[in-house]
């Protein structure tokens, strides 16, 4: 304010410019987001930490029982290299969120196993992790808003998060595991 703003129009002013500038903005910006997430956290009910599940486990599992196992049985060598099974994640998890949406995008559940290791090596399976490049959430968007395409409430919602990421690994890669090998020897996907 100016030696010549005085009284009430005087405050109005200086609040107004106050009010207009880019801290104020980006502290509405986190305020709002702050709302957001406190709204979503009274949403999601964790049941259970999960249990991870990989594919290397399963076969070794496999591989003991058959073992153990007097019968003698055949192994097929027509080159399938389709992943093992894997169990049901628990319930309430972002990993049993994922599960129930594999057969949505094309995938056996067996590709669970490629999907857990991959997101637990990009973001642990957190909704809101972010590297210093910038890339967001469960499945690392860069940037995040490219998840905007499959819902509005991209950077809570862990289930819009896995619908975009799963559209992502069919599109770019085909499949969870084709991601996973991807990955493995890149160190991103």
């Amino acid at each position: 304010m100016g030696p010549s703003s005085s009284g009430a129009s005087g405050a109005a002013a200086g609040l107004e410019a106050i009010t207009n500038t880019k801290t104020v903005a980006l502290l509405q910006q986190e305020h709002q987001q702050a709302v957001v997430m406190s709204q979503a956290s009274r949403t999601v009910t964790v049941v259970a930490k999960a249990k991870v599940v990989t594919p290397s486990s399963v076969v070794k599992a496999s591989e003991a029982t058959s073992d153990s196992s007097s019968s003698s049985s055949s192994s097929s060598s027509s080159g399938d290299s389709a992943p093992p099974p894997v169990a049901a994640p628990d319930p309430g998890t972002a990993q049993s969120i994922a599960y129930n949406m594999l057969g949505d995008f094309g995938f056996s559940t067996s590709q669970m196993g490629c999907l857990e290791d991959l997101w637990n090596r990009e973001s642990g399976w957190r909704y809101d992790a972010e590297n210093p490049s910038g890339a967001y959430g469960i499945p690392q968007s860069l940037p995040a808003s490219k998840m905007a395409s499959a819902g509005s409430d991209y950077l809570t919602n862990p289930a819009t998060q896995i619908k975009w990421g799963l559209g992502y690994i069919k599109d770019v890669y085909g499949s969870p595991c084709a991601a996973w090998d991807f990955e493995e020897a890149n160190n991103y996907y």
